[in-house]
């Protein structure tokens, strides 16, 4: 035994000496290649981009293309898409920044997951086309089309053709569904067969802008538990026009669980090409690791048809050890259609559903102010919330309580779960006309305002924004500062500007923002249009309740 003792000290010297060149080789050279950083753009792509032409080229609008079977069947003008090459240029909108950024050399290979139900064929080509040209292949580990039971013979044929005449059948994969099974089932089953390192969930009606890729990536590739949200612009549903959404805002909710967004923080600003917290994502594009989402359970399978899987997620993310980021330089448009085109597939109520599951499962005593918001939750049966809770237990998710201090602790601020009276409410009649009141061409968003019978109630809500007071979430918005523009509704957005309003008790005024501008009622056609604020009795209006103590406090 003394001889291989004798040799083994003979030999320990090389051993260590080895362990030592081994520690240096990876600390000065493996270590500081996988860190190494690259510039990712592809600048031939983008000198042949700068020089397209043709229709609706550098996200340009095609105006003019009556609306006919293509827009009822999608909910965006499928006409105005099939005009436009699935290959086109996008203006690239990102911050100047951004260009210059480099990001590591070493990054992750993906899965990219694209449910589809009857999407139309040319926006659903564009999607995928947008990813190869605007991603590094080396980085493309695959495009999984998931079908959610499609119906219409339009998309089934001709995208396996289209796929075989460009020769993506190695990279373009396509899951069908025997059933539809909505959203979450589709990108569940997507996720499933995907073999890449990284998942990025897309629409099937968006388009990726310059180097998205990357940015997307490189959070992911420094902590796995990090998921990254890019920047979602807007692509026309009319025209095609594709331009910027704003330049961030961090996601959150309302007691209703609508979603909403909140101000940017000032360590935000300070670097504006940097990844920020945000504590809930809008839900339908991001990047997350494989080992990370199969960790959390993936989606939760009780999950119908659509809507709430962004609460489960971003909480389960932000509560169980992860983060959520914005990526800035990350951008891809997206289509927000007019209107929903198709049915649930015969699961009525699911939206509610869903939102019972993950209030049940993560928001802890924070649910009974969801519950004061819609009282019908309730007696809804959310089903076997066994699988979720054990999730929550294994994996040591910390308090919904925790979330709410330490993620979105300015939530409240914004969206009180007990809101403040409101400053003025009910009908708004016209000094000259107490029969006419101011109405909307209809009682949604995208209508416009008019003086009519007294049918419709506001309130002038403790947000400084004038509001439906029988539907939620739809506010008074002046789409333009121009003298004589039209006020019209859309989504409240909870940040004044374009949406702020003031009721004058003393001069019985509605003033728009802080620019002298003044309601005034165009009795020839009796349109409401902003104009300087004058003595007229057309400029003046009647609210049914006044909250004179709030009032003579506003600031």
């Amino acid at each position: 035994m003394l001889v291989p003792i004798r040799k083994l000290r003979s030999t320990l010297p090389y051993l260590l000496g080895l362990f030592a060149l081994l520690t240096c080789l990876i600390k000065f050279l493996i270590v500081p290649l996988y860190h190494k950083k690259i510039d990712w753009h592809d600048y031939d792509l983008m000198a042949n981009e700068a020089l397209r032409n043709g229709k609706g080229e550098h996200g340009l609008p095609i105006i003019g293309i009556p609306k006919k079977k293509a827009y009822s069947d999608n909910g965006f003008n499928g006409d105005v898409s099939d005009l436009i090459s699935i290959h086109r240029s996008v203006p690239d909108i990102r911050n100047p920044g951004c260009k210059s950024k480099r990001y590591r050399a070493y990054l992750p290979r993906v899965s990219f997951v694209i449910p589809f139900h009857n999407e139309h064929p040319s926006v659903l080509f564009r999607t995928f086309h947008s990813i190869l040209r605007r991603a590094p292949r080396s980085l493309i580990k695959e495009i999984i089309l998931v079908d959610d039971a499609s119906t219409q013979a339009s998309i089934k044929q001709p995208l396996m053709h289209h796929i075989a005449i460009f020769n993506l059948s190695e990279v373009v994969k396509v899951v069908r569904l025997p059933e539809r099974g909505g959203l979450i089932t589709a990108r569940l089953a997507g996720a499933k067969k995907s073999l890449g390192d990284v998942i990025v969930f897309l629409d099937s009606h968006t388009e990726a802008n310059a180097n998205f890729l990357p940015p997307l990536l490189e959070p992911i590739a420094e902590d796995y538990r990090t998921v990254v949200c890019p920047f979602i612009d807007v692509i026309d549903h009319d025209t095609f026009a594709y331009s910027a959404q704003d330049e961030g805002r961090r996601g959150a909710f309302d007691w209703q669980l609508f979603y909403k967004r909140l101000p940017l923080l000032e360590s935000d600003l300070k670097d504006p090409t940097k990844p920020f917290n945000s504590p809930v994502m809008a839900g339908g594009l991001f990047a997350i690791s494989a080992r990370f989402f199969w960790e959390l359970g993936g989606y939760d399978e009780g999950l119908q048809i659509w809507g709430g899987e962004q609460y489960e997620l971003s909480f389960k993310i932000w509560q169980c050890g992860g983060k959520l980021v914005d990526s800035p330089c990350s951008r891809i448009g997206h289509i927000y259609r007019a209107f929903v085109p198709f049915s649930s597939g015969g699961k009525d109520g699911y939206m509610l559903h869903n939102h019972k599951r993950v209030i049940e499962v993560w928001m802890d005593e924070y649910k009974e102010f969801v519950y004061k918001k819609t009282p019908s939750l309730k007696n809804i049966n959310p089903g076997d919330l066994s699988k979720q809770k054990e999730v929550r237990q294994r994996l040591q998710c910390k308090s919904f309580k925790w979330f709410m201090e330490e993620i979105a602790f300015d939530l409240v601020k914004h969206y009180p779960a007990v809101e403040p009276p409101d400053f003025a409410s009910g009908f708004i009649r016209t000094v000259k006309n107490p029969n006419l009141c101011i109405g909307s061409s209809n009682e949604g968003p995208h209508s416009k305002l008019i003086v009519t019978e007294c049918s419709h109630e506001f309130r002038l809500s403790f947000r400084k924004d004038m509001r439906f007071k029988s539907l939620e979430g739809v506010c008074w918005d002046a789409g333009s500062y121009n003298d004589g523009s039209h006020i019209g509704t859309y989504s409240c957005h909870g940040q004044q500007g374009n949406q702020l309003f003031k009721y004058d008790l003393k001069t019985k005024r509605i003033l728009q923002g802080g620019n002298n501008r003044c309601l005034e009622h165009s009795p020839i056609d009796n349109d409401l249009v902003m104009k300087t604020c004058a003595d007229k009795i057309s400029q003046q209006w009647v609210m049914t309740e006044v909250n004179l103590k709030l009032l003579n406090k506003w600031i």
